[in-house]
């Protein structure tokens, strides 16, 4: 039996629920797991680091508070925009979810409230502010030998800065003074 280790890719059967009792996500339902790469940082990170030690049929139920999942609620992160930035023939409805593009790149954002000139939108996560219950099955681990060529292909195009932070991120040791080439040697790339 497979145990879920850092570097692995996993597929995982989840359902995510509120405090309440609330099921916000349920990949069963949809009628497909999700796939991902163990300690990648694509996943919330109370999420990632319950699966490690894990085995494949293995379930879990863990619960985890909001700095382990989408973080706390920021009060500041609500914003009011213009509507002339949304166009003309834009239908503003009030929890509708809009994605835009501002000086720090593209953002998603939930409409608050609107008035006659201006859209009050609210940056947080969904989830952001929220405790976070999720009972999780493994399906499948896939121990590799050698990077996937999409992995590699990642890694060749970052800069030294963030090849080392991968490196601290996957919990390796001696990456600080490496070269860039000593740097993908050292992650598989």
């Amino acid at each position: 039996m497979k145990t879920v280790e850092v570097g692995n890719n996993i597929t995982v059967h989840y359902i995510g629920t509120l405090a309440d009792g609330t099921e916000f996500d349920n990949s069963y339902d949809r009628g497909t797991p999700i796939n991902f790469e163990v300690g990648a940082g694509l996943m919330i990170s109370g999420f990632d680091e319950a699966t490690v030690g894990m085995t494949e049929g293995q379930t879990k139920t863990f619960t985890l508070s909001s700095s382990e999942a989408y973080g706390d609620y920021v009060p500041d992160a609500i914003q009011h925009v213009s509507k002339e930035a949304f166009g003309p023939e834009y239908d503003f409805v009030v929890g509708t979810t809009v994605q835009g593009q501002g000086p720090q790149g593209a953002f998603l954002a939930t409409i608050r409230a609107i008035d006659e000139s201006s859209v009050q939108l609210d940056m947080n996560h969904p989830l952001a502010g929220k405790e976070l219950t999720f009972n999780i099955e493994v399906v499948e681990v896939q121990t590799l030998t050698t990077a996937s060529s999409a992995t590699v292909t990642m890694l060749e195009g970052l800069k030294v800065p963030e090849l080392r932070a991968v490196a601290k991120e996957r919990g390796l040791k001696g990456y600080t003074k490496l070269k860039k080439a000593e740097l993908l040697d050292l992650l598989g790339a």
